[in-house]
């Protein structure tokens, strides 16, 4: 029977894993690299059958894995979209994912898809309306959710407050968790010319269960959330930073274009994995 709220997961940490993407499929399969666990973007696998099913089943019996939605739209004002949750249950059924996650964001409006993740407004009004759907979202998955801050491009006139204190406002009454990317502060940081570490020190770190780490595009005046390319400086520091506040968090990389060899990308999972030790290290010293 479901309870009014949920316990926390509680810092479960898987250690340091890769965006699973299908140009990686065989060779995850013949190589069985050293990854602790794999990531899945949802929308890819909502389907009965074909490739992308047959190498996810193969797959999952090597590594654990996570889920993470681009569909939810959870700030828009439409409703829940349940044949999509369905689908998602429905899945999360097949594979038993530790955790379920999506962006606080809206996607969409009026039954209208477009297809990017909208920053929301940081308002009190906002909050009740997310607060709200996380619930119905969770009641019907039967688990606590993640959801990721996204980066932003534009502000709203009508924020009374930070993002960092919208998005721990939210998950403190909607009892969920945040999958927390650090290059997504970075980028709004850039962008909105506030202080990243302002940020970090802002959220709750009982809240905090997967980072999220991946390469953006500077365009001089302003950064866009890319995907494309390695990790920049800057963003480890901020990572080194996160888990000097946040301990031992379960660590990945994205990259969703142009995409490397496995053997590139296993390497900036293992420069995460070195950071994280060294940090902790420091940590259980000081």
């Amino acid at each position: 029977m479901m309870t009014d709220s949920f316990s926390y997961i509680n810092k479960l940490f898987l250690g340091f894993g890769l965006g699973l993407r299908s140009e990686h499929y065989e060779d995850i399969l013949q190589q069985n690299p050293p990854l602790d666990w794999l990531e899945i973007i949802t929308e890819n696998y909502l389907v009965p059958g074909g490739k992308p099913i047959y190498y996810l089943d193969k797959i999952r019996e090597l590594y654990p894995m996570v889920m993470h939605g681009v569909s939810l739209s959870i700030g828009s004002t439409d409703p829940l979209d349940w044949d999509h949750l369905k689908q998602v249950k429905e899945l999360a059924n097949r594979i038993e994912p530790v955790w379920i996650s999506d962006h606080l964001c809206w996607t969409g409006v009026n039954g209208i898809n477009m297809h990017d993740l909208l920053p929301l407004p940081y308002t009190v009004q906002a909050i009740d309306h997310v607060v709200a759907q996380i619930h119905q979202v969770q009641e019907f998955l039967g688990r606590q959710i993640l959801i990721e801050n996204v980066s932003s491009y534009l502000t709203y006139k009508q924020s009374e407050m930070s993002e960092w204190e919208f998005l721990s406002e939210i998950v403190t009454r909607a009892d969920c968790l945040i999958l927390l990317d650090v290059n997504n502060i970075y980028v709004s940081s850039y962008n909105h010319d506030f202080n990243p570490h302002d940020y970090l020190n802002g959220i709750d770190v009982h809240r905090v269960q997967q980072i999220h780490l991946a390469g953006h595009s500077n365009q001089g005046n302003y950064i866009i959330d890319t995907h494309d390319a390695a990790v920049i400086q800057p963003v480890w520091d901020l990572y080194a930073a996160a888990i000097k506040r946040f301990g031992a968090i379960s660590t990945m990389i994205e990259r969703d274009d142009n995409i490397p060899d496995l053997a590139e990308l296993l390497s900036e999972v293992e420069h995460a994995r070195n950071i994280s030790a060294e940090i902790l290290k420091e940590a259980s010293v000081a």
